[in-house]
């Protein structure tokens, strides 16, 4: 499986699922940060408090019908590790191949949501990749793979109870896909197949903390029809498999200006199953990934707020670190 979009979905496709609410992008930790921040028009302390926790109920709730939100996020990950190929032949096991890799990847990623419904919203996530190798000296610059998604709030709000959205999403293979290049000689933005996925995201105002988490699934369909030359062998097919996530955390008002939120994501992979021409199958797999996002959310003026954010990957197969950066555009035509 094309581990980096495995990885960049859940790091980048799940902040498109819950604007304001994790990473990257549109996500859990964001609209946290944004509900914990002052709103336009406070007067006094008390009234500061009050407006933060509407804010919360707010952000946690979804687009009201007829109502856009257009956000733009800037991240940099950083991933060197070695890439290995393996092939069962007659029942047995053996290495291909040992590849060092050293990547640099820049994703400017556009997110834009309409409220269908007061508790249903539409949407859509569109990247601009560039990615450099400096093991190999290679570099790209072109789209990445393109989300939809839906979310759905079953229940409104209550104040102090728990609150419940479910979502899910469409990603194409818009992306430059690693399936159909020289490997040798170009790079992917892309996984090269389409996915679908659904889950739930929980979230609760606790004075002056608000907790958030999520779970989800996916499931990556085939990429077939292929006629990619790997080594002396013509790649035909590619069975993904599935993949689960999970993540958790809480923002935690600072000032009535900054907000500070932890979060942690954790994905499952189930391994890839790469078919031949020849019959024979290599298998990447399956992995465990962990992240761990810390962002920092600062109001620059009545109607912005800047959130700035770092990762750290927690185990070996997730990227070595990543920052971002993310703000909403605001066009008159866009206002509610």
């Amino acid at each position: 499986m094309n581990r980096w979009f495995v990885r960049g979905f859940i790091l980048v496709s799940v902040t498109a699922l819950f604007p304001g609410a994790v990473l990257a992008q549109d996500g859990s930790v964001d609209q946290a940060r944004e509900a914990l921040a002052r709103q336009e028009g406070d007067e006094d302390a008390s009234k500061q408090l009050e407006e933060v926790f509407q804010a919360a109920e707010k952000n946690y709730s979804l687009q009201k019908k007829g109502t856009h939100s257009l956000n733009y996020s800037f991240d940099y990950s950083y991933t060197a590790d070695q890439r290995v190929d393996l092939a069962i032949t007659n029942g047995s096991v053996r290495n291909l191949d040992v590849v060092p890799s050293a990547t640099h990847t820049f994703t400017n990623a556009f997110s834009y949501d309409y409220g269908l419904l007061n508790n249903l919203t539409v949407g859509t996530r569109i990247p601009l990749v560039v990615k450099y190798d400096t093991e190999d000296e290679l570099s790209i610059y072109d789209f990445g793979d393109v989300s939809l998604t839906g979310r759905w709030q079953p229940f409104a709000y209550v104040p102090g109870k728990m609150s419940t959205t479910f979502f899910g999403t469409l990603t194409t293979k818009t992306g430059v896909s690693p399936y159909e290049i020289d490997i040798k000689e170009q790079l992917s933005t892309g996984s090269g197949y389409y996915s679908a996925g659904g889950g739930v995201s929980l979230s609760k105002v606790l004075d002056p903390v608000v907790v958030f988490g999520s779970v989800s699934a996916t499931y990556n369909l085939p990429a077939e029809d292929l006629n990619q030359v790997r080594g002396a062998r013509l790649l035909v097919e590619v069975e993904p498999g599935f993949g689960v996530s999970g993540s958790a955390g809480f923002a935690y008002s600072l000032s009535y200006d900054i907000s500070l939120s932890i979060s942690t994501q954790l994905s499952y992979s189930d391994e890839t199953i790469l078919t031949f021409t020849n019959g024979e199958q290599a298998v990447a797999q399956d992995q465990m990934t962990g992240f761990l996002s810390m962002s920092l959310g600062t109001r620059v003026s009545d109607t912005t707020i800047v959130n700035t954010s770092l990762g750290i990957g927690l185990t070996e197969d997730a990227p070595d670190f990543s920052i971002g950066v993310s703000l909403p555009i605001n066009f008159s035509g866009l206002k509610e």
